[in-house]
């Protein structure tokens, strides 16, 4: 999974070059949708802003970054690699833009859910990740591609997720399991994918460039690893102050942990595209084991800082360095790091590192900072490298 970038053929498209390759239209939109609107959550946070929505403020700050942001960018990666696992055609042209449009149907409707009603915002919103998830679906199974059919779980459990929040504001007010479990299932993915990726980038790097220590392949550790992550996560989210839950997660963060050292990122401070991939995973057991800290001293650590470690920082700064690398590899661009992508890097993980000191000292100052941080991180991406995603491949 995810070991080549290599670009299979097109159809000819009588059409925008946005709508040649799921990756274009969605890193682009979701970039301007991740910065923009947590612009709009700190105005919220800080009661300087009232919107239309049933969610409650946090409750939608949650939400669009699960479910807005995190569903379009996984949705512009699947589409993507798919057709690399498969040897299939991408989505693209009319197909692609129903799915653009249904992406954005689903931002409206929360946004206006005090308009239309939980249940109609619930069908319009979930109807994205399902589309996406019968779209990969069927090209997996057509092409025959079985062993990457396990992408499809954590895709299922996202959905379900994004369901139950909407069930959960309504019945009681304020989501609680739900958050747990998008969070959980983001996280799974990372944990699937970008353990395939980040070696896979690592050792082409330091074959060519700074031969010696190499990734180590994947292998059992990493099923084990996987395995019991996924269940401390379960745990977790099903029961999030259990002593049990604290041990698994601690466990977690340890077997994760030394799985990111057998990767060799140490030797790839010389390339930031690649560094930038171990240094976002770190984001994972740092993230599990403030969870379990958490439940174990609630007094002291919060439990925000654990969630802001995997949401902030694995989810945020993995996405954006995929986005970078995918951006230009597939617009025929070098894949190098340049003073923007240097920049919005920097930006991104301290954005990460301030929320999650904002868990412990939570003042405006830090929330404010934190969110300029974001902001500029993505909507950075979103003006070093639109043109290229607006524009034919090179």
């Amino acid at each position: 999974m995810g070991q080549t970038m290599a670009i299979p053929r097109l159809r000819d498209l009588d059409g925008p070059a946005v709508l040649s390759y799921g990756f274009r239209p969605f890193f682009l939109l979701g970039s301007l949708y991740a910065g923009l609107s947590i612009l709009i959550w700190v105005l919220l946070y800080a009661g300087a802003l009232e919107m239309g929505t049933l969610f409650l403020p946090v409750d939608w700050h949650v939400h669009e970054m699960l479910f807005g942001y995190l569903s379009a960018i996984i949705a512009g990666f699947l589409l993507t690699a798919v057709p690399n696992w498969t040897g299939r055609l991408p989505v693209q042209g009319g197909p692609l833009l129903g799915l653009v449009a249904l992406w954005l149907a689903g931002r409206f409707a929360v946004f206006l859910s005090a308009s239309l009603g939980w249940w109609l915002t619930a069908l319009v919103d979930s109807a994205f990740l399902a589309a996406v998830a019968l779209a990969v679906a069927r090209e997996i199974v057509a092409g025959q591609n079985w062993r990457n059919l396990k992408v499809l779980v954590p895709l299922a459990v996202l959905l379900s997720a994004n369901v139950l929040f909407h069930v959960e504001a309504h019945v009681q007010g304020v989501s609680d399991l739900s958050r747990r479990l998008g969070i959980a299932a983001a996280i799974a993915l990372i944990m699937l994918i970008g353990g395939r990726i980040i070696p896979s980038f690592t050792r082409k790097w330091l074959v060519r460039e700074n031969p010696g220590r190499l990734p180590a392949p994947f292998g059992r550790y990493d099923a084990v690893s996987i395995a019991v992550s996924v269940l401390a996560l379960a745990s977790w989210t099903l029961a999030p102050e259990l002593v049990l839950s604290a041990v698994l997660l601690a466990a977690a963060a340890t077997l994760q942990a030394l799985r990111l050292a057998r990767w060799a990122g140490d030797r790839t401070v010389r390339d930031p595209l690649v560094l930038v991939l171990h240094l976002a995973y770190a984001f994972i057991p740092l993230g599990l084991l403030l969870l379990s800290l958490a439940i174990l001293a609630p007094d002291t650590v919060p439990v925000g800082a654990g969630m802001h470690a995997l949401g902030g920082g694995a989810i945020g700064a993995m996405t954006l360095s995929v986005m970078v690398r995918a951006t230009l590899g597939h617009t025929g661009r070098a894949v190098e790091a340049g003073g923007g992508a240097v920049f919005i890097f920097a930006a991104v993980f301290i954005a990460a590192l301030l929320r999650i000191l904002a868990a412990f000292d939570p003042q405006m100052v830090w929330i404010h900072a934190a969110g300029s941080a974001w902001a500029l991180a993505f909507l950075g991406f979103a003006v070093i490298y639109g043109g290229a995603l607006l524009r034919p491949r090179i």
